[in-house]
């Protein structure tokens, strides 16, 4: 791999960059206490919603005055920059302070500590800051890992409404479908199984079609994806990615909000409400609440789907320095006409099959409902000298309640006879409890700034799962001219299928020490207990197994090479309990092994603009491989081997943000191999090479109430080995395809827009799932989407 001609090619790409043009700001009602100007700097931005710049010694050993009432943004900035030989310059959503003599000179940059700006605020494709890497409030250059990060600008733009939306967007990230509601996500060749909702893990592994793919976009600020292990805040180490939801927060002490609906292709229709309001006169007290309802049909037969999602939270600052908030989100999905399983891959007699995309194998009574709920509290204060402490707790229950039918098996190219039915009803119950507490400091240690973290997690996740006796159902017939007028089996009584309870308790501190003004350690280690207990049907005893005092370190540097690049480089072990099991129904050994990763990155209009080069390398033992037989004495559980000495390396570019002050884009490219030990190829059901591409365009002069976008997402082959329906061992594929996409937005007034999306405006046919028991499952084709936004 050409590494060097990579890393000038992305460069290169960086460089071509444009200052951004200052915007005006309204009057402000500010609370700010006399304290540091570091301090004072970093709360006004947060309650300016302006991201701080500059440089950290010029604020060093510097006060600033009280701030009480409303004043202008220039009145405010005046009063805490008096004295202080500093000025303030606004670029775009940037707050840049800079020495009175020196006002055009270029800073070495570093963000300060203040709060992450919403992106719905900045209307931006990519962040200031994340902690989704370490729990240190760090900036995309400075955080020694591969960050994607959608924003809400990007999702609104791309109409990405769902989890798998917003995953087939991301660099590097593949979905599988197993059904119309089940998914599975991969990274640099292995699944990803953490999932969290604003820090905490709520998993995808194991989840029944429960709810938790089902994830629906609308109550979330933006999403934040970290590739390569994060066991330092989840627990486990997951080489492949974590993925974070970050909700919306109820910020505005002044009454704004939105509705939106739209209609697209296949019935698609859309309604949606978004509304913050202070709660008291002064806005101490603050409340959002978002509503959505979608009914859908589909390009697939019989398939339809009712989605209901409502979101409320109230903010309140208990003083100067404490806020709290309490807030629950719900989401129901209603689809019928639900599939379990595939399209089969062949007819009996060897022939490759060619259904089309809207075949289904579902009956029109099958169905595949289901609910998560979560309540969630948190509580944050910060003291005089920084030091700010955390704590909160959520609870997530997730039900589902299943009547479906599979197919298995191969027809006959004739008269559509061969293939057997399955029937099965099942229904879940799933409650998730956690409580964090962590607690964030800087020091000065050797006359530099330093920050410190600690903090300690508990979950427990109660997992039960009835299913209903059969007492009877009807063969196939001909699946030719299978409409699925299929006859409901006679059901029996309910009874127990399976249950689990499983706990863990982690403690974890990292520390980002900076040695010099370029170099820059991030040092971390995390502290483990896990253990899990149940009781399956197929078994009359119960199991259960714990891990103890398993240690996950962490290390990265960071070396800024000038004001706009950094190299770096990480390292963390994988540790990783499994819910997979082996053809006797025993649980397979924790995943262990170490990633490391090195590469450049590029910051650029004060962080407008960020890119990235990577380049990983992974190994890993007790890699669970599906064997392609079920469980012992069940019906639908497949059956893992656990695989030593896989190894994942590749490299990965990913830029996003601003070329220009209304040129946005995200560009994302990766490229890996995954093998064993025997250098045999692992989970090539996923595509090596990837492409993800959006760029949206804002006209202008007289044009400029229009906006246009483009992307495309390209994939390399993908395959599995397998056998055919008549024993042969052949390749299974999906050859390289291409998806186009179009948007173009008017902007009638600045609260009332009208957008059009169209995807896959090439009509490409393509495979979603493919090699899972020989069966397939089809992309949607051509369709489009017009939306109705009015904001207030």
């Amino acid at each position: 791999m050409k590494f060097r001609h990579l890393s000038i090619a992305l460069a290169s790409t960086l460089a071509f960059t444009s200052p951004l043009l200052a915007e005006s700001m309204p009057s402000l009602q500010l609370n700010i206490a006399s304290q540091s100007l570091s301090s004072a700097l970093g709360e006004f931005a947060k309650q300016s919603k302006l991201q701080l710049v500059a440089d950290s010694k010029l604020l060093e050993g510097k006060k600033a005055p009280a701030l009480k009432g409303a004043m202008s943004l220039k009145e405010a900035l005046a009063q805490l920059l008096k004295g202080s030989g500093l000025e303030a310059s606004i670029e775009g959503d940037m707050m840049v302070i800079k020495p009175q003599s020196e006002s055009e000179v270029a800073l070495d940059a570093i963000t300060i500590n203040a709060a992450q700006v919403s992106t719905e605020e900045t209307k931006s494709y990519t962040i200031a800051q994340s902690k989704s890497a370490t729990g240190l409030a760090l900036s995309l250059r400075d955080t020694p890992q591969s960050m994607s990060v959608v924003t809400k600008e990007r999702m609104e733009d791309q109409k990405l409404e769902s989890m798998n939306d917003v995953v087939n967007s991301v660099t590097g990230l593949s979905v599988e479908e197993y059904d119309s509601s089940r998914y599975v996500y991969f990274a640099r060749g292995f699944q990803i199984n953490g999932v969290q909702i604003d820090g905490i893990p709520s998993g995808t592994k194991d989840s029944w079609g429960d709810g938790r793919e089902q994830i629906d976009t609308i109550i979330y600020d933006r999403v934040e994806v970290v590739r390569g292990a994060t066991g330092l805040l989840n627990g486990t180490g997951d080489p492949s990615a974590s993925i974070n939801f970050v909700r919306k927060r109820a910020e505005s002490k002044t009454v704004k909000g939105s509705v939106e609906a739209s209609a697209g292709s296949w019935d698609n229709y859309r309604e949606s409400i978004d509304v913050s309001a202070p709660v008291n006169e002064s806005g101490s007290v603050r409340a959002r609440v978002v509503g959505m309802n979608q009914q859908s049909q589909s390009y697939v037969d019989l398939l339809s789907d009712d989605k209901k999602v409502f979101y409320g939270v109230v903010e309140a600052d208990l003083s100067d320095s404490t806020l709290f908030d309490i807030g629950m989100s719900y989401q129901e999905n209603s689809p019928q006409g639900s599939t379990w399983g595939g399209l089969p891959a062949w007819y009996s007699n060897g022939v490759r099959t060619n259904w089309g995309t809207s075949k289904t194998t579902a009956a029109d009574w099958t169905y595949w409902d289901s609910t998560q709920a979560t309540y969630f509290t948190d509580l944050e204060h910060t003291f005089a000298n920084n030091v700010k402490i955390k704590s909160g707790l959520s609870y997530m229950k997730n039900t589902s309640d299943t009547k479906l039918l599979y197919l298995y098996g191969s027809s006959d190219i004739n008269s559509g006879l061969g293939l057997s039915a399955l029937p099965a009803s099942y229904m879940t119950d799933r409650k998730q409890y956690d409580g964090y507490l962590n607690i964030s400091a800087p020091f000065t240690l050797f006359e530099r700034e330093h920050e410190f973290i600690v903090g300690g997690r508990y979950s427990e996740q109660k997992f039960s799962a009835d299913n209903k006796e059969i007492t009877s159902f009807d063969s196939v017939g001909n699946f030719n001219n299978w409409n699925g007028s299929y006859s409901e089996p006679v059901w029996g009584t309910t009874k127990f299928y399976e249950k689990y309870d499983k706990k863990e308790l982690g403690v974890y501190t990292a520390a980002r020490l900076t040695i010099t003004d370029q170099l820059k350690f991030i040092l971390g280690s995390r502290l483990t207990n896990w253990q899990i207990s149940g009781l399956s049907a197929s078994s009359t005893d119960s199991y259960g197994y714990e891990h103890n005092g398993v240690v996950v370190p962490y290390a990265g540097i960071i070396y800024d090479l000038n004001e706009n690049y950094s190299l770096y480089a990480s390292y963390t072990d994988i540790f990783k309990p499994q819910s997979e099991r082996n053809v006797n129904g025993k649980y397979l050994d924790p995943l262990r092994g170490e990633t490391y990763e090195v590469g450049i990155k590029g910051e650029f209009l004060n962080g407008a603009l960020n890119g990235s080069l990577a380049l990983f390398e992974i190994h890993q033992d007790n890699l669970a491989q599906a064997t392609g037989n079920f469980v012992t004495g069940t019906t639908a559980e497949v059956a893992y081997e656990a695989v030593n000495g896989a190894k994942s390396q590749g490299y990965e570019i990913d830029i996003a943000g601003k070329l220009l002050p209304d040129w946005d884009v995200s560009l994302g490219w990766s490229q890996f191999v995954a093998e064993d030990s025997d250098g045999k190829d692992v989970n090539t059901n996923h595509p090596r090479k990837t492409l993800k591409l959006f760029t949206k365009y804002r006209l202008p002069g007289e044009l400029n109430k229009l906006s246009v976008g483009a992307g495309m997402n390209w994939e390399s082959r993908r395959y599995v080995a397998t056998t055919d329906s008549i024993g042969r061992s052949v390749i299974l594929q999906q050859d390289p395809y291409i998806i186009v996409n179009l948007m173009a937005r008017y902007e009638f007034t600045k609260q009332f827009s009208a957008q059009l999306n169209v995807n896959n405006v090439l009509d490409k046919e393509y495979y979603t799932q493919f090699g899972f028991y020989n069966q397939l499952a089809y992309g949607a084709p051509i369709n489009a989407k017009l939306s109705l936004k009015y904001t207030f």
